[in-house]
């Protein structure tokens, strides 16, 4: 019985040398480089917000604004990371490399368009609109986690390859 690849599988290293090589000649790894840093210390602004409403019931509006800002951020950094993965791997999104944490972004969008619709219709009263926002935190550090995994996993692979003997 042999064991097939799935087609969504990464291949054996993270990168082959062409697609390393274009990963690290595009100003999109630079972009993303300083996008996914920023998105992270507004989330943490806004996760302080959110869990000081959520305590206090004071500063609605500024853990609101926040999770707008953090919403906003994560469409940019999706975009641009999308635009990214075209550069260095000839498709948009779902490149066998990227595959699950793609899938995994794609939870983690709806969770916080969910947070939009339920906020811009009035669909939710402020407590429940907040719990939405921290299940779309939750799925986001889910995913974060799961891109500082792939970022070591790339490192180990370059510095493998260094090591190697030629």
């Amino acid at each position: 019985m042999s064991i097939r690849t799935p087609p969504h599988a990464a291949p054996v290293g993270l990168y082959t040398a062409e697609e390393r090589a274009r990963r690290d000649a595009t100003i999109w790894t630079p972009v993303q480089g300083i996008l996914a840093p920023l998105q992270f210390a507004v989330f943490l602004i806004s996760l302080t917000l959110v869990i000081r409403y959520l305590s206090t019931g004071e500063g609605y509006a500024a853990a609101t604004w926040s999770i707008v800002i953090k919403t906003g951020v994560l469409y940019l950094i999706m975009i641009t990371g999308a635009i990214w993965e075209k550069v260095v791997f000839g498709q948009y999104l779902l490149a066998p490399a990227f595959f699950w944490e793609d899938v995994f972004s794609f939870l983690v969008i709806a969770l916080h368009t969910a947070y939009l619709w339920a906020l811009f219709s009035g669909a939710l009263e402020p407590v429940p609109l907040m719990w939405l926002a921290l299940a779309a935190y939750g799925a986001y550090v889910i995913n974060a986690a799961q891109f500082v995994l792939k970022l070591r996993a790339a490192r180990l692979q370059a510095s493998a390859m260094h090591e190697a003997p030629a």
